[in-house]
């Protein structure tokens, strides 16, 4: 399961629909070893692609350096899909590369509501799970 503040769900969503139609994505890091979302960090999606997302590499070398001084590791990898539900994709699955991490999806492609759902990626493997919402 997934306990995330609410502050920080709200800026992923925020995010998502300040850069579409591209797909918007971003890391939330964490002490290590806890499992506790701590720092958002909204990244630039590289290929600014409505369809496919990449971090820019200067930018998140730079991320994971400072996360290594701070002792915090990757709680939450996000990005938003602009066009399809919010669930992870061929190339979504096929780059997942930290498996400690939630993958949170959010979907853009209605304007009135949106889709909010976190999974877990291991060896190619999916499962969704429970997201909890902390006021």
């Amino acid at each position: 399961m997934l306990r995330i503040p609410k502050s920080m769900s709200d800026a992923i969503v925020a995010h998502a629909r300040t850069d579409h139609p591209d797909e918007a994505c971003g890391i939330i890091a964490g002490p290590a070893g806890s499992d506790t979302p701590a720092r958002l960090v909204p990244m630039a999606n590289a290929e600014r692609s409505p369809t496919f997302y990449r971090f820019d590499s200067g930018e998140q070398l730079r991320l994971y350096r400072e996360m290594d001084e701070r002792d915090e590791e990757v709680v939450v990898v996000y990005h938003s899909h602009t066009g399809t539900e919010a669930y992870p994709s061929r190339t979504d699955i096929a780059y997942a590369g930290e498996p400690q991490a939630h993958y949170v999806l959010v979907s853009t492609r209605k304007s009135d509501s949106v889709e909010f759902r976190s999974y877990r990626i291991i060896d190619g493997e999916v499962s969704e799970e429970e997201v909890e919402m902390i006021p």
